[in-house]
């Protein structure tokens, strides 16, 4: 993912995560935030509730590929609308057991709920 799509600093999860807009799912926790440039932006991060490094690195990159495809996509509502939001994904346990496509369903999911409502 391309270096001005993602969120890199603390300060800018902080802020998305303060914002207390939530969307929970089984296998992500996503948490979104307005912005008025009109750009989308996601930070992806998991929790030390998956135990070792190497759980925890699989799932980051599994979200950060569903992201970069759905979410950053030319053709997503978000961005044909010209709607911009700050995103942070958070990997839960099941996110390593579920197959690519449950997955993917899950933040699509997490992308109409954002596209519909604003």
């Amino acid at each position: 993912m391309k270096k001005r799509y993602r969120l890199t600093r603390s300060q800018d999860f902080t802020r998305v995560i303060r914002a207390r807009r939530v969307f929970a799912g089984a296998a992500v926790l996503g948490f979104a935030v307005g912005r008025d440039d009109g750009r989308v932006r996601v930070g992806v991060t998991t929790s030390r509730g998956l135990k070792g490094a190497v759980a925890r690195n699989r799932a980051r990159r599994r979200l950060r590929e569903l992201a970069r495809r759905i979410l950053l996509a030319e053709d997503s509502p978000l961005r044909a609308r010209g709607i911009g939001y700050d995103v942070v994904l958070i990997a839960r346990g099941p996110a390593l057991e579920l197959p690519h496509a449950d997955l993917q369903a899950e933040v699509g999911r997490l992308l109409d709920r954002l596209a519909g409502d604003r």
